[in-house]
């Protein structure tokens, strides 16, 4: 389910007065595949709620160029929240997380396994506010990247 900004205090008030284990990950998710499904589902493995924190067009076309998105936000949030390991959806413009991730201050955030402690920006936000870092290996050979350049050669 996609959720605004604005309504994430009430609903990570009511997590919490649940206790529920909230998990973080972020991301572009332009074009989903099968290493984003495996992924994500590892990532809800960590705890009870799993939030998937997603860049807007604007912050894909900051971060990968001009030709990204192929895919539009809503198309890319309506595709994930259709996930079973997904239970939120929360768009942001810039091209990091971290204040999106400080505001959450989720319990576990993951990542992938490309990522250390020392070079994930947020992991020490994230710590500082008792959450821990998970790191994800990748299902090889399959990225968003591999899959336009295989188009492309088409």
């Amino acid at each position: 389910m996609l959720v605004a900004q604005n309504q994430l205090d009430g609903l990570l008030k009511k997590l919490r007065q649940e206790c529920k284990t909230i998990v973080t990950t972020n991301g572009c998710f332009d074009i989903l595949h099968v290493g984003h499904v495996r992924y994500l589902e590892k990532a809800k493995s960590f705890g009870d709620v799993l939030i998937v924190a997603l860049n807007s067009d604007k912050s894909v076309k900051s971060i990968k160029g001009e030709g990204r998105p192929i895919n539009n936000e809503n198309d890319r949030a309506e595709v994930l929240s259709a996930l079973r390991s997904v239970d939120y959806v929360v768009l942001f413009d810039e091209d990091s997380p971290i204040n999106l991730l400080l505001k959450i201050k989720p319990d576990v955030h993951t990542k992938g396994a490309d990522y250390t402690i020392e070079t994930l920006p947020e992991a020490k936000g994230i710590m500082e506010n008792g959450g821990r870092i998970e790191f994800i290996t990748f299902v090889e050979g399959k990225s968003t990247t591999s899959i336009i350049e295989k188009m492309r050669k088409s």
